[in-house]
């Protein structure tokens, strides 16, 4: 017999300094469930972090720093991603996407099999929880533009020119 009552998950959080700005890292009973942005369009209001705890994201925080040194360029992280089927299958073909290329929105519309989904794509890359490790900074628009990122054109801007190799040293405000 299942319980009617299940237990409320645990969630925890932390905040980490990037070259990008402070990341806040959201754990759901101890699994990494969202990395937010400051500024981040859809980022869930602060009170449903949970309480302040280091210890869950000590690999994600090992991981994150590699990540910034240039030292890692695929991430391995259990993570816990809240959404519908349709989003959960666009932000798993957002974690194929080789570091440093790009796809547009059409062609993982095309991946998923939904080829006039592009629309429906760009909406669940803007509500992607988990930013930079599920790489959704490397969509763009057919054209080439860059199009759209929670976290800010400037901030997709400078990922990409990061994973490119191409990126200046000039520090940005966030």
């Amino acid at each position: 017999m299942t319980d009617p009552n299940p237990p409320a998950a645990t969630r925890q959080h932390t905040v980490v300094d990037s070259p990008y700005g402070p990341l806040t890292l959201v754990a759901t009973d101890g699994v990494l469930a969202g990395l937010y942005m400051t500024g981040q369009r859809h980022r869930p209001p602060e009170e449903t972090f949970g309480e302040p705890a280091p210890g869950p994201f000590e690999e994600a925080v090992r991981q994150l720093d590699a990540y910034f040194a240039g030292e890692l360029r695929t991430f391995d992280l259990p993570l816990r991603l809240e959404g519908t089927p349709f989003q959960r299958s666009v932000w798993e073909q957002l974690r194929l996407i080789p570091y440093g290329e790009t796809r547009t929105y059409g062609e993982l519309a095309e991946n998923l099999g939904k080829p006039g989904a592009s629309r429906a794509v760009g909406l669940a890359n803007g509500k992607n929880p988990v930013g930079i490790i599920v790489p959704c900074h490397r969509v763009i628009g057919a054209s080439g533009s860059l199009t759209g990122y929670g976290g800010g054109l400037d901030r997709k801007q400078r990922l990409l020119a990061f994973e490119s190799g191409t990126q200046d040293d000039t520090p940005a405000l966030f």
